[in-house]
């Protein structure tokens, strides 16, 4: 009966298990990147959020973009956008590129255990052996261990490792801006929709009574009581009022484009402005007008309708899809340090620190180990049996005597990168610091904007009303009225662009703050 082989005399393993308890002593060794500490801001150390308000706007990096869109299309838009659009599906697979290259990086920290076996059968000439014959020989073997491990006892490959994870975390702020962008510019090209959707009904309703006052002109005139220079100018409001609608018409076109390219494609009616909707639908046909009174007067009633746009299809109330934000008198700068794009600044400032690091630890000695432990045997049956164990323990020591100058021009490489980051990163303080400063002073000015507009459109309507009255009873020549049917008109696009600005402010300062 055949004797089971003695077990492998634990001798044998004693260079593995010092090889192992080296790395292990590595992980305490020498870390030789200089300490990290963030620049302080260089910027005021709060910014002026005008009148104090109850609900702090520095909670904003808390508030889910689903809370902050109040409105349910816009929050479907932005769903569908998230989910299909192009440039944040880049930024997601940088992140997992980015992920890759740090498991790669963290792999070195650690050894790379290799299973070999191997086998040999080899025939020796007749003339090369002693006896004169030919011999024929055989070796197996099976070795387990790893080469060339390097004993991290200066800290390079830790920093390497660091400066990697750094570059990891960058990208993730990197793609959590893009997201934060695309939040914005979706909630942005929405709502420029919606306020377009409103300049084109408005030129349509401005178009519609500009044809009624150019056709009772066109009888005027021809009935002796108007002159040709005023029929001239009626002509010239029409083709004026036409262009807008072409040019409006194409805008809107565009608009929407640019709101299926974010959203990564067609958005569904349903999540549209509804004032986009009724926009993109055919107009309806012009009603006719009134012949003039006699004596070549227009009738009071069709010069009324002949004055200005019916405010019942263009002056919707302009869509609300956020709150206006709550921000404090006193808002702290520290607040802008959350935001995803200083976040990144910051990530690459700290992996420059790393990477000076690995470059001081070239200038000293580096060691390895390859060290593996096996069996082998001239015949395969016997390559387990007893005595046939095998190992090797090759430590290497690497003293950098003369490279000219390559480790000290890569430690100032180091170094320069490092401080181009922290100009980087105070650049990006200082930018953040503006975007929100610019935000809060609209914001200050906005609602005074808005009432003041409303005013100045209810005002140009009384002062329409006042010189159609007056051309009735003859005080006034008709060029008045068109006078004051543009500045009317004028008065109603200020009003839908400074109330897509109220709105679109929200979006900005949600964007700026860093909102979640």
């Amino acid at each position: 009966m055949t004797r089971p082989a003695p077990p492998m005399p634990l001798r044998s393993t004693a260079p593995v298990a010092l090889a192992l308890a080296a790395a292990l002593l590595a992980a305490g060794c020498v870390n030789l990147a200089p300490p990290y500490q963030a620049p302080a801001p260089a910027v005021p150390a709060t910014l002026d959020g005008g009148a104090a308000a109850p609900a702090p706007a520095s909670d904003i990096g808390n508030v889910p973009w689903e809370s902050f869109i109040t409105d349910p299309r816009l929050r479907g838009v932005i769903a569908q956008s998230l989910e299909a659009n192009r440039d944040l599906r880049v930024a997601a697979l940088a992140i997992e590129r980015a992920r890759a290259q740090y498991g790669v990086s963290r792999a070195d920290l650690f050894p790379t255990l290799n299973a070999t076996g191997a086998g040999t059968r080899s025939r020796t000439a007749d003339d090369l052996t002693t006896a004169g014959r030919s011999n024929t020989s055989a070796q197996y073997n099976a070795q387990i261990g790893f080469a060339s491990y390097e004993i991290d006892f200066f800290g390079r490959v830790r920093n390497l490792n660091d400066a990697a994870l750094q570059e990891f975390l960058r990208v993730d702020e990197n793609a959590r801006s893009v997201r934060l962008s695309l939040i914005a510019d979706v909630a942005g090209a929405w709502l420029t929709l919606d306020a377009d959707a409103r300049r084109l009904l408005l030129a349509r309703e401005t178009l519609r009574t500009r044809e009624q006052s150019l056709s009772l002109a066109q009888r005027s005139y021809e009935q002796g009581a108007t002159s040709g220079l005023t029929l001239t100018q009626t002509q010239t409001t029409v083709d004026s009022a036409r262009a807008d609608i072409a040019t409006t018409t194409a805008q809107l076109a565009k608009d929407r484009n640019a709101l299926h390219l974010l959203a990564g494609g067609p958005v569904a009616d349903a999540l549209l402005p509804p004032v986009a909707l009724e926009a993109l639908a055919p107009p309806p046909s012009p009603a006719p007008a009134q012949s003039p009174a006699p004596g070549g007067t227009p009738s009071p009633s069709g010069a009324d309708r002949a004055g200005s746009p019916d405010p019942a299809r263009w002056q919707r109330t302009p869509a609300r899809v956020a709150p206006l934000l709550a921000v404090p008198a006193s808002l702290p700068s520290s607040t802008l340090l959350r935001r995803p794009d200083v976040q990144a600044a910051e990530r690459s400032l700290q992996g420059s620190f790393a990477s000076i690091g690995a470059a001081r630890a070239a200038f000293f000695p580096s060691i390895t180990l390859t060290t593996s432990v096996g069996t082998a045997s001239n015949e395969l049956s016997g390559l387990f049996g007893a005595g046939n164990g095998t190992w090797s323990f090759a430590p290497q020591i690497r003293l950098p005597i003369f490279d000219a100058g390559r480790n000290q021009a890569n430690l100032r490489i180091a170094e320069v990168a490092r401080d181009t980051a922290v100009a980087q990163y105070d650049k990006a303080v200082q930018t953040a610091f503006r975007e929100v400063a610019d935000a809060l002073a609209e914001r200050a000015t906005l609602q005074d904007r808005v009432q003041a507009q409303q005013s100045l459109v209810s005002t140009s309507q009384r002062a329409l009303d006042l010189t159609l009255a007056r051309w009735r009873l003859g005080a006034d020549s008709y060029l008045a009225v068109l006078d004051a049917q543009r500045s009317l008109y004028s008065a109603q696009l200020g009003l839908i662009a400074v109330q897509l600005a109220e709105q679109s402010n929200g979006v900005t300062l949600y964007k700026v703050l860093g909102g979640g």
